[in-house]
């Protein structure tokens, strides 16, 4: 056999200081135990914990708060004339109607307390005229057909209608209330809503004093009463038709005006 014919290496382990890796210069393989890769160290993504990203709270749209309709304390809009005192912009107390215009059943029962308090005032007073009449005549026919008695009926009518005017006109012009009104919780007020004064409660209350026709003989008392009735209907008609429920004797006397206080 030539020299040029060379046995094979040997089948074995390689020789002490020999290497089995990868020639010099080469990079290592991913997973040869490197660092790990750079997110496995991060913070966890934000959770629902976290503030929300800017932007998320949007203030509400414009008009979305509106402001609360006027009622009181507030100032009048511009053009309008102030509220009389008492009175709101269409707010009162809390389901209370304070300082609203006084319904027609509450004014007509405060005037009935009224005249019950006057028609017992007025009853004794025209009994003692009629007694002193009687004494007068001698007791004879009990005075009826007499000058007396007749004298003794227009006293009585003229004191009566002068007492019921005069009550309702003091009463009105210094507290704004009649004992009715007290009672009812209502008032009068004035056009600028203070108490009327001594001419307006006059003016107001002048039909009261419709009796007064009583010194008519025989037929001023029948007279007095057709008309104070008539009266009576056409300020509860000209009440319950007016927005403001105000009666022909309040626009008589300027602009009066009946309101609720409780």
């Amino acid at each position: 056999m030539s020299d040029a014919t060379q046995n094979p290496p040997p089948e074995g382990p390689p020789e002490p200081g020999t290497s089995s890796g990868p020639p010099a210069g080469s990079m290592p393989p991913p997973d040869s135990g490197q660092a790990p890769p750079p997110d496995s160290g991060q913070a966890p993504p934000p959770g629902p914990e976290q503030a929300p990203p800017p932007g998320s709270e949007q203030a509400p749209p414009p008009g979305s708060e509106q402001a609360p309709p006027p009622g009181y304390g507030q100032a009048p809009p511009p053009g309008q004339p102030a509220p009389p005192p008492g009175q709101g912009y269409g707010y009162g107390g809390a389901g209370s109607g304070v300082g609203q215009p006084a319904e027609l059943l509450m004014r007509f029962l405060a005037r009935l307390i009224d005249f019950i308090l006057l028609g017992i005032v007025n009853g004794i007073i025209g009994a003692i005229l009629i007694v002193g009449a009687l004494g007068l005549n001698g007791g004879g026919n009990f005075g009826y057909g007499t000058g007396s008695s007749f004298a003794a009926g227009a006293i009585s009518a003229v004191i009566s209608a002068v007492i019921t005017l005069g009550y309702f006109t003091l009463m009105e012009s210094r507290t704004g209330q009649t004992v009715g009104k007290m009672l009812l919780k209502l008032r009068t007020q004035g056009p600028g809503g203070q108490h009327p004064t001594t001419e307006e409660a006059l003016r107001r209350n002048a039909w009261t004093a419709i009796g007064i026709l009583g010194v008519i003989p025989v037929i001023g008392s029948i007279i007095g009463g057709l008309l104070s009735l008539a009266a009576v209907i056409y300020i509860a008609v000209t009440i319950n038709s007016s927005p403001t429920k105000q009666g022909w004797h309040d626009g008589f006397a300027g602009g009066t005006q009946v309101i609720k206080i409780g």
